[in-house]
């Protein structure tokens, strides 16, 4: 059984700095830009909304939202921001594609997929690279390894990085999609169905797992590698005619980003809070399942990742063709606004 590589109290706390030390070079990169860049979103975006989104498995969009750093930044031109919650990257595609929200929150797999079958959205920074997915059985399951659930029931959200978590665990262990039986639930529907015995086994997500685990769920197999990056994605007419506020969502992530590092417990309390769960649990999930001070530009490490995973799609008929693969991987990432982030430009301490 492989294990994540943990992110503790003291790797967070030393990212602090880090972070800091980044912001403070981003807002020496754009030193001047400010003034004449809030000039211009004054004039195109007045009386307008910010639709986005937040989600228990994105904790820099939770923070953002506590601390209210949109609101008060994008105050004096006008904009209202209007937060939905995503309660899966199934979720979040769905909102995206439906223009309900201009920014939403995936997995890496997710944001392929809707770009391969059409979905007009660009990732335009990475907001995590956690360990949030892996199998679960129930207290006193017989089940301890992957090959264990041939001919068993296990729930999973397709669309979503546990169900291609499970995907990528049944091949290494020489299994094929066939030979367990899928029921596609919503995550926290999983684990009630794992919990009232509906199915033998979960392909979890964070903190919904963190809070199963809890009550005696048993993690039988983890593997970091086969979890995807933390995706934040925009629509394509969002960052075309709304860049302003695009990168206003940016600096705020980048902001939140250094908060979170400076402040674990806190970060941990809001996730607490808004999941309805134990402290305990949310800190696990923060101190130890979510890297949150991973490299915002979305580049190269993901894209290693997006190829890896793409040729599953197609196996499984959720794409098409590989070249659809090909050409989403091509056009997904965006790094634009994470190179011109200044973190100093949102409101608030």
């Amino acid at each position: 059984m492989q294990h994540a590589r943990p992110l503790t109290r003291r790797s967070l706390l030393g990212a602090a700095a880090v972070a800091a030390v980044s912001a403070l070079a981003l807002t020496g990169c754009v030193a001047g830009e400010g003034s004449s860049g809030q000039a211009a979103a004054a004039g195109s975006t007045s009386g307008s909304t910010l639709n986005i989104d937040f989600a228990t498995y994105n904790p820099l969009s939770l923070v953002i939202k506590d601390q209210g750093w949109l609101e008060a930044s994008l105050k004096d031109q006008g904009v209202t921001v209007n937060w939905v919650q995503s309660a899966g990257s199934n979720k979040a595609n769905e909102a995206l594609r439906a223009g309900a929200i201009d920014v939403g929150s995936t997995a890496g797999s997710a944001a392929l997929l809707a770009r391969s079958n059409g979905s007009p959205i660009r990732t335009i920074s990475i907001f995590s690279q956690p360990e949030w997915a892996a199998l679960v059985a129930p207290a006193g399951s017989s089940i301890t390894s992957v090959a264990d659930l041939k001919g068993k029931s296990v729930a999973a959200t397709k669309g979503t990085d546990p169900y291609f978590f499970l995907l990528q665990a049944l091949e290494a262990a020489g299994l094929k999609p066939g030979d367990v039986t899928v029921q596609n639930l919503q995550h926290a529907d999983g684990r009630t169905a794992l919990e009232n015995g509906s199915v033998q086994a979960w392909s979890g997500l964070d903190p919904i797992m963190a809070g199963a685990e809890q009550k005696g769920a048993k993690l039988f197999y983890r593997n970091l590698d086969f979890n995807t990056y933390g995706f934040l994605n925009a629509t394509e007419s969002f960052l075309k005619d709304k860049p302003e506020l695009a990168q206003a969502v940016v600096n705020a992530y980048e902001k939140a980003r250094a908060w979170a590092a400076a402040n674990p417990d806190q970060t941990a309390r809001i996730l607490a809070k808004v999941a309805g769960l134990d402290l305990s649990v949310a800190k696990t999930v923060v101190l130890e399942r979510s890297n949150l001070n991973v490299d915002a530009a979305p580049g190269e490490a993901q894209r290693k990742v997006l190829e890896k995973i793409g040729p599953t799609f197609v196996e499984t008929g959720d794409v098409k063709t590989q070249q659809q693969i090909d050409d989403a991987v091509a056009s997904l990432l965006d790094d634009s606004l994470v190179k011109k982030a200044d973190p100093s430009a949102i409101k608030g301490s």
